[in-house]
């Protein structure tokens, strides 16, 4: 009879330290993640997107949202977002979040450096600079590897990039 008594006290102490422990756990993972979803974008810019790839194929409207250290690319088809592409230093989509090359070898191609999604949505020169042409209105990259060859061409109305190697187009251009 005591050890039944002993018993059923215990197994209640430690169901309400169960509890409190996973209230501290829900309180924290709550607070954590509510942090890191706000976000205050200084850009957002309406563009016209259109992504071909093996695993990804869009065409319509879409906005582009970035700040200094994160960018996000929300997707519409008929007014109803369909996939938003968030980059900092990991990249989200609907599926999930992975690392940079791991979003590369993918959705991409496994060759790619781990920046480049980044840098095309903002314009950035790819393949630190290589092979980058001057033009009046921004700049041009002809890249050729075994692995790629891809034509980069960046200008103010636009952001073209296509890989004919490895079958993938990305175009962001102005609305207006």
């Amino acid at each position: 009879m005591l050890k039944k008594f002993l018993e059923v006290p215990l197994i209640e102490f430690i169901y309400s330290c169960y509890n409190l422990n996973m209230k501290y756990i829900l309180f924290v993972l709550v607070f954590l993640l509510s942090a890191c979803s706000v976000k205050n974008y200084e850009t957002t810019q309406p563009k016209l997107v259109f992504i071909k790839s093996p695993k990804i194929k869009f065409a319509d409207i879409g906005y582009l949202r970035n700040t200094d250290s994160s960018i996000e690319l929300e997707m519409f088809m008929a007014g109803h977002a369909i996939e938003k592409i968030s980059i900092n230093h990991l990249i989200c989509v609907r599926a999930g979040c992975m690392t940079k090359s791991g979003f590369n070898q993918e959705y991409l191609n496994h060759s790619y450096p781990d920046d480049i999604l980044q840098n095309i949505f903002l314009g950035r020169e790819i393949f630190d600079g290589k092979s980058k042409l001057i033009q009046e209105d921004g700049f041009v990259q002809k890249i050729y590897t075994p692995e790629v060859n891809i034509s980069y061409k960046v200008n103010s109305k636009q952001i073209f990039f296509k890989d004919t190697k490895n079958k993938i187009l990305i175009k962001l251009k102005d609305t207006k």
